[in-house]
């Protein structure tokens, strides 16, 4: 669960930097949205660190955000290397959110 947590935070540094790295950051709605989105990814994903469960709000945000990533290069047009990118590693963050909400930390706990 942690580890997950820590790859859906670096998820969101890399969002938070590729408009640099992949050369979108010329446009304007593009830049900001994957720059605050990012910074939102990071913030939930370090909030969620030691969270788990369906009714964790930190995931919930990171499957929005994920979901959010798949979107992203298609309601802007931005290179194909920014598309692949964005689908891939939203889909990464939607699939660890989901992984972390299904994990139950208390499932070692006897009674």
């Amino acid at each position: 669960m942690k580890t997950r947590s820590v790859l859906n935070a670096l998820i969101g540094v890399w969002f938070f930097i590729a408009p640099w790295v992949l050369g979108f950051s010329d446009q304007t709605g593009a830049l900001w949205l994957s720059v605050v989105f990012g910074i939102i990814q990071i913030i939930a994903a370090w909030c969620g660190y030691n969270k788990s469960g369906w009714n964790s709000w930190q995931n919930w945000v990171s499957v929005v955000t994920g979901v959010w990533f798949v979107i992203f290069p298609f309601i802007y047009s931005i290179s194909n290397g920014a598309v692949w990118s964005s689908v891939i590693l939203g889909l990464v963050t939607i699939l660890f959110s989901l992984w972390n909400m299904g994990s139950n930390s208390n499932s070692n706990a006897v009674n």
